[in-house]
């Protein structure tokens, strides 16, 4: 019997939450014929709870980083030698630890170590500017000790190659699904508003740019005098120091409407009822709404950088702009307001490099290769 070793005590939300229940799912069902030990190391079991899996619960390393560098480089490495001999051990959070295994692989998710931060971050958001000054260190630690890294997208594999000197052989692209989610696109009804609307579904989180959409209303809203548009931003301004900063700096705009955090069916009608998506964000593995967004058909406005080219590759009603410059995304804005959509245009296919996964099996597969020393 062989035994994989699943470590994700810091996936609890959010898209990393999804990956590792996606995971977890697959693994349930691959130790049905006894063939192999699966052992998940999970925050709560609670959160992606399947049969035949051994859990080990604990909260602890979440609770600052400093708990959760000993655990990954100290605790670890007892742990592993108490599960016994483990074929694979596979770290779902971007952290290579410290443990006993025939084979280790990583999954890294976060491009924070590409991010520019502002001076102002250092004040509003001092945990985003930390993570991305660290998260380069955090990633080179051991990282030559996997046979594999895995990431999402071409353009991170190209920064891993020359970052850390790894191999097009040694990076997997684990490509994330890009159809829409049928369960919500299926029951919510499209509906033309009064005036043009676009919808940034995001966090509150510094990174996010959301600074930008709001200057650019304001140039149209306060010196154009354009008034027949409505954006809506998905928080409300009390969530964080961040969050408070634009409402406060924004929150008179009319042309403004921060309707908090969405449920999943709430943020598919608000996409249905838009008519199109802006995306500034300044750093992202993939960019989620992208996805979910062309599901609808509608024009989008995203930031000009690798990871929006990556996930709108193929789609036909995209504009690009430059993150810091609000002047560019008003323009573009205007025009789609004033029903021209001329400089819309359809986003040309990346070419990807292997080794390719599309789904679970087909990355287990690799990672699991006898031939792989």
């Amino acid at each position: 019997m062989k035994t994989i070793v699943i470590s994700a005590v810091n996936l609890n939300r959010g898209g990393t939450l999804t990956i590792l229940r996606d995971c977890l799912a697959y693994l349930s069902a691959l130790a049905t014929d006894g063939g192999y030990r699966i052992v998940a190391m999970v925050y709560k079991r609670e959160l992606a709870d399947y049969p035949n899996i051994e859990y080990i619960e604990t909260q602890w390393p979440k609770k600052r980083w400093i708990n959760r560098l000993w655990y990954e480089y100290v605790s670890l490495k007892k742990v592993s030698g108490e599960i016994g001999e483990i074929d694979l051990w596979l770290s779902l959070h971007d952290t290579t630890p410290n443990v006993t295994a025939r084979r280790q692989a990583v999954y890294c998710h976060n491009s924070y170590p590409f991010y520019k931060w502002s001076w102002r971050e250092c004040f509003m958001a001092p945990k985003i500017v930390l993570f991305a000054l660290f998260s380069k260190l955090i990633y080179r630690i051991g990282i030559h000790k996997n046979s594999y890294v895995i990431v999402q997208q071409q353009w991170l594999k190209d920064a891993f190659k020359r970052m850390f000197a790894l191999s097009k052989e040694q990076i997997i692209l684990a490509l994330p699904n890009k159809k829409p989610d049928a369960t919500y696109f299926e029951t919510v009804t499209e509906r033309k508003a009064a005036v043009y609307s676009f919808i940034y579904a995001a966090t509150a989180d510094s990174h996010k740019n959301f600074e930008l959409i709001c200057r650019a209303a304001e140039i149209l809203e306060r010196k154009e005098g354009q008034v027949n548009f409505k954006v809506y931003i998905t928080f409300v301004g009390n969530e964080n120091t961040y969050a408070k900063w634009i409402y406060d700096q924004w929150g008179t705009l009319k042309t403004l409407s921060f309707i908090g955090f969405q449920s999943r069916q709430s943020l598919y009608t608000y996409y249905a009822q838009s008519d199109c998506l802006l995306f500034p964000s300044k750093v992202e593995t993939w960019g989620l709404p992208i996805t979910e967004f062309a599901a609808f058909g509608k024009p989008m406005l995203l930031a000009d950088l690798p990871y929006a080219h990556e996930t709108a590759a193929g789609l036909q009603q995209v504009a690009f702009f430059d993150p810091d410059k609000a002047e560019q995304l008003a323009a573009q804005m205007r025009q789609l307001i004033e029903n021209d959509e001329s400089f819309l245009q359809r986003v040309p296919d990346r070419e990807l490099e292997g080794p390719l996964s599309h789904h679970w099996k087909e990355l287990f597969e690799i990672l699991l290769k006898d031939d792989k020393n």
